[in-house]
């Protein structure tokens, strides 16, 4: 048994062959925890049960998000016909548009290949009008950007979506769950219970687990009426709720509750409540091509000149130059 075997890479044809697109600034824990979940299937069945490749667009080596450069088995052009494709997409998908890319996963597409989107891959597809009426999922910070340009799409805040020709993963190790799952679909649990145990994990994650942790444990801190009202906070940032009626929601006085916010986290409810709102406004700066006067909009500011000066305060600089910058 040669090196390679013993990894579980073995030559010659296998059952399922997979290509992996990697987008320049690709993710590199979710591509390598894909990759490591089929190695260990072949190890532990002693058999080639899983085939991969990597393709870019030119056939030269793709750098991901944390500098590191992966070379490329393929160009998009020489690419062979795939039961299963891969795409995991860049960190800024909203500008991302390669014709190339666009018509091979059509072609691919239309000759009954499995396509899949890791972190922001279904972002990528979804451009090349492949999600179609498919359910799919990403990572959460790409969300609001992806809604406000597939508005017509369903999307879900789920781990991973398994969708009969379409998948999509959100990022990380949810791209590990994911992989999990599609080889326990194919070649059973105790297969995948196996690859769990390697992989020193717990438990699979089900597709509804949540993608961010829980808001109790991001805050630090127990109290129950804290935690309410900053997820009240989180989930009207267009529309922000004013302090008397965050306060009559989780039945406390606005002094009281101004008083958690000092103890627990050491600043003002308006002042915690404005950081969540800029923080929003900078996931859509970065990441979409709405104005800046939509984003001041969407995420509650009536006026995009006090929004802009706000975001400067912040952040050391206005909308426009963080733009600019990730351009």
């Amino acid at each position: 048994m040669t090196a390679a075997e013993r990894h579980g890479i073995f030559a010659g044809p296998a059952e399922r062959r997979v290509g992996f697109f990697l987008a320049p600034t690709f993710s590199m824990l979710a591509f390598v925890s894909a990759i490591e979940a089929m190695r260990a299937a072949n190890r532990l069945r002693d058999s080639a049960l899983y085939g991969w490749e990597v393709i870019s667009v030119d056939g030269g080596p793709v750098t991901a998000s944390n500098d590191m450069a992966t070379p490329a088995d393929r160009a998009v052009r020489e690419a062979p016909a795939y039961d299963t494709v891969v795409v995991i997409g860049p960190f800024d998908p909203a500008p991302y548009r390669e014709p190339a890319v666009f018509a091979w996963l059509r072609r691919l597409d239309r000759h009954g290949a499995k396509l899949g989107g890791l972190c922001t891959g279904a972002y990528v597809l979804a451009s090349a009008g492949l999600m179609g009426r498919h359910p799919c999922t990403m990572h959460w910070e790409v969300l609001p950007a992806f809604l406000e340009t597939f508005p017509e799409l369903e999307v879900s805040t789920d781990l991973y979506q398994l969708d009969g020709k379409r998948f999509s993963a959100a990022g990380g190790t949810a791209a590990l769950d994911m992989m999990l799952a599609l080889i326990a679909a194919e070649h059973g649990w105790d297969l995948a219970g196996e690859i769990t145990d390697c992989f020193v994990l717990e438990r699979v994650r089900a597709p509804t687990d949540p993608q961010r942790m829980a808001l109790v444990n991001r805050l630090g801190s127990i109290h129950p009426k804290l935690v309410t009202c900053v997820g009240l906070m989180e989930a009207n940032v267009e529309v922000p709720l004013r302090p008397p009626e965050l306060a009559l929601a989780v039945g406390l006085s606005k002094r009281q509750l101004e008083r958690l916010f000092r103890r627990h986290l050491g600043t003002t409810l308006g002042h915690y409540y404005m950081s969540i709102r800029l923080k929003a406004a900078r996931r859509m700066v970065e990441q979409t091509n709405l104005r800046i006067a939509e984003i001041a909009f969407a995420c509650g500011f009536s006026s995009p000149t006090y929004f802009s000066q706000l975001y400067r305060a912040a952040y050391g600089h206005s909308p426009r130059q963080d733009r600019r910058a990730v351009a």
